[in-house]
């Protein structure tokens, strides 16, 4: 098998380099990735990164600290700049710093020069001037010997019990052949999409209501942090008021916030019986899920109950809607897991991405 050299920049927990190396598992493909560099400037999610895939390719710095001389060549590079500025749930802010981060990444393709470099974001990133400067860039800028190929894609169509929607620009440099089809990694369009029952079959319904702290341990990166557990280990609940509980005790599987009785409604829900549906919102079992994001712990938040426990999503769960397998690793604070996992391109749509590009090399 043909080895090709991947770099993962916003590295974050490493969603898109697991679902990178997991293709070095199909027998049938003929060109297998190796990671030569990754970078991360959160330490929980670095810890995380590290704990999973070793420490020797990782630079836990900012990415517009990464100095030139320890940029590798590769022959693909990916990565996920941070969305919130861009995100319809935060304040779509167009001087928010974190929309820029792009632009170190298109700075590490113009050094690096790769085939094929892969962006992903929110799907808003289209109606951001950041995408129209990264066309720019493209079309008489320093990328101006890559052609675009973007596309918004649904996790849900990629094997993911969950309804995601996201930007995906894939840069194609402009000496190597275009991708094939998405339909070529897409799931069967004839099967049902997998759900929250499916995802969630290997971990029990039941948590006691006691279980809300994370297990001891200690995991030594840039300063001692809690882990490194397992997403098993993270099968444990918050703890609810007693209005909390009878809230939602009185949602049925697929309901809401409008199934509360009345009394029990916070005063800003009266009279508003349209808007903001999936607040407070149960999940059904038979259907993927919302958008996991980095407050799926808070059903005030979004869709985030479990479809018929008296309790919000687990970490655990989270993570398997986010297709992390249960031994993968975490690190950091109940706080910082649960933004780690929002925050990542689910394992199999970084599976089915990776797999797309190796095809355009066979």
């Amino acid at each position: 098998m043909a080895r090709l050299a991947l770099v993962d920049l916003f590295a974050g927990c490493g969603g898109l380099t697991r679902g990178f190396l997991d293709i070095n598992h199909d027998a049938s493909i003929t060109h297998t990735y190796d990671v030569v560099a990754s970078v991360e400037a959160d330490r929980a999610a670095a810890a995380t990164y590290a704990a999973n895939f070793g420490r020797d390719h990782l630079f836990h710095t900012k990415i517009e600290e990464w100095l030139p001389r320890d940029i590798p060549d590769a022959d693909v590079v990916v990565g996920g700049p941070p969305c919130q500025g861009f995100s319809n749930l935060g304040k779509r802010d167009p001087m928010d710093g974190r929309n820029r981060l792009w632009r170190e990444y298109a700075r590490t393709v113009e050094k690096i020069q790769p085939d094929y470099f892969l962006i992903e974001n929110v799907a808003a990133f289209y109606r951001s001037h950041e995408w129209g400067l990264l066309q720019s860039a493209v079309e008489d800028g320093p990328l101006r010997n890559y052609e675009l190929q973007p596309h918004v894609l649904n996790a849900a169509e990629f094997g993911v019990p969950q309804v995601r929607k996201r930007a995906v620009v894939v840069g194609r440099h402009r000496d190597r052949p275009p991708l094939p089809s998405l339909d070529a990694v897409r799931s069967d369009p004839t099967a049902r999409f997998p759900s929250v029952g499916d995802a969630l079959a290997e971990l029990p319904e039941y948590v006691p209501p006691d279980r809300i702290a994370l297990p001891q341990g200690v995991y030594d990166f840039a300063g001692d942090l809690p882990g490194a557990f397992k997403t098993s280990d993270l099968h444990i609940t918050r703890r609810l008021e007693k209005i909390s509980r009878d809230r939602i005790a009185s949602i049925p599987e697929g309901g809401n916030r409008l199934d509360i009785p009345f009394h029990l409604q916070a005063p800003c829900w009266r009279g508003h019986t349209s808007g903001s549906l999936d607040v407070m919102g149960r999940l059904r079992k038979d259907r993927p899920s919302v958008t996991i994001r980095t407050e799926f712990v808070k059903p005030e938040k979004g869709r985030y109950l479990h479809y018929r426990q008296p309790r919000p999503l687990t970490h655990a769960e989270a993570a398997l809607l986010q297709t992390f397998p249960m031994d993968y690793q975490w690190c950091g604070a109940k706080v910082s897991i649960a933004r780690q996992i929002g925050n990542a391109v689910p394992v199999k749509l970084a599976r089915a991405l990776g797999a797309l590009i190796t095809k355009a090399y066979d």
